[in-house]
């Protein structure tokens, strides 16, 4: 479980394949100090376990399904990605509920800059939609998020000059492509109203 607070940007040492999958080696800073074989940790908003820990270097496998179905596979050497080690008990809880379990993927398809400020447009399966609300919560590449405007399939947040200078979404370009994990909350209220009809 994690809060979408992202700790810190970390940088892509390196990918080589290890089929059927790849082995992802991420300098992680002071989060490698901290973090030991076994740890769970999101990458871009993606759940996954270190297997070496060499700081300021992790090591993770990402399997098949991980690399079809999120932004992980894209990842070269040199990219950058947003980190998050797993909520503790009596951590505090500052952004909202994320399982790292990413839905879908996302495109940015509008970007609107104002000075430091910024409201982004993402496109998404119109499917994710129906589990969001204004105002509600999205985690977008692991970064807890309000939501400002849903529409059929695209919504929109406003990012803080803060967010958009510590998380790889002050760079994001137009047709960039992000992990997208839905309100945990919004699926089991969905489930539960769906099983009522």
């Amino acid at each position: 479980m994690f809060t979408g607070l992202v700790e810190m940007l970390g940088t892509i040492a390196s990918v080589s394949e290890e089929p059927p999958g790849r082995r992802l080696v991420v300098d992680a800073g002071d989060l490698a100090e901290r973090a030991g074989v076994g740890a769970s940790i999101a990458i871009n908003g993606c759940c996954l376990t270190a297997i070496e820990v060499e700081p300021p270097h992790l090591s993770f496998e990402a399997g098949p399904e991980t690399l079809s179905r999120t932004n992980l596979g894209e990842l070269v050497g040199g990219s950058r990605v947003n980190l998050e080690g797993s909520l503790r008990v009596g951590d505090q809880l500052g952004g909202h509920f994320v399982t790292g379990h990413v839905d879908a993927v996302g495109t940015l398809a509008e970007r609107d800059d104002d000075g430091e400020w910024a409201t982004l447009w993402f496109r998404v399966p119109a499917v994710l939609t129906e589990q969001m609300v204004s105002k509600g919560s999205i985690a977008v590449d692991g970064v807890s998020l309000t939501l400002v405007d849903v529409e059929a399939d695209r919504f929109s947040v406003q990012l803080i000059p803060h967010t958009l200078a510590v998380t790889t979404l002050g760079a994001l370009d137009v047709d960039g492509r992000v992990n997208l994990e839905t309100d945990l909350l919004a699926k089991y209220a969905q489930k539960a109203v769906r099983s009522e009809i």
